[in-house]
């Protein structure tokens, strides 16, 4: 089950590298999390009242290449500000996703979904897609896939967060 549905998000996330798009979210409350992650156990609710990107991703998913240099660069910019980007990764073999990071690096937290129940909780339909949360626990917008044409937009709407 779990791998026709992460066939057919492959499939998709091509198309994010074409089209993609963001959605503003009405007062949707970001559903809680505990996974395992590469320094321990990542727990959405201790992230409450910071700014935080979070993004779905795997080894596969070919625009997740670009945007972890560019997430790097968010966390840089933004970490003593109040933002984290935590990067939740879906690949089903943690080989897969161990070696995807040693050619693509995180400076940001990372953890680990291999069975897609939070993927599924999101409800999560293109790979990559990022949610947008601010300090009170809320998604405020959606993005699905990734190209340079998003960024700008994603950093705005990351700095207005902040500065609230």
């Amino acid at each position: 089950m779990l791998k026709r549905a992460l066939s057919a998000i492959l499939i998709i996330s091509l198309l994010g590298l074409l089209l993609p798009s963001s959605t503003a979210i009405a007062a949707e409350k970001a559903r809680r999390f505990r996974l395992p992650g590469v320094t321990g156990v990542v727990d959405l609710a201790k992230f409450r009242g910071k700014v935080v990107y979070l993004d779905f991703w795997a080894s596969w998913c070919v625009p997740c290449r670009k945007s972890f240099p560019w997430m790097n660069m968010l966390q840089a910019r933004y970490k003593e500000k109040g933002f984290e980007v935590i990067a939740i990764s879906l690949d089903e073999n943690p080989g897969d996703a161990t070696a995807f990071l040693r050619k693509y690096p995180a400076a940001f937290t990372v953890a680990f979904d291999r069975k897609g129940k939070v993927a599924e909780a999101y409800g999560l339909k293109v790979m990559p897609t990022s949610y947008l949360i601010n300090g009170e626990g809320y998604i405020v917008k959606r993005f699905e896939g990734f190209n340079s044409s998003h960024k700008k937009e994603t950093e705005n709407a990351i700095e207005e967060l902040l500065a609230k």
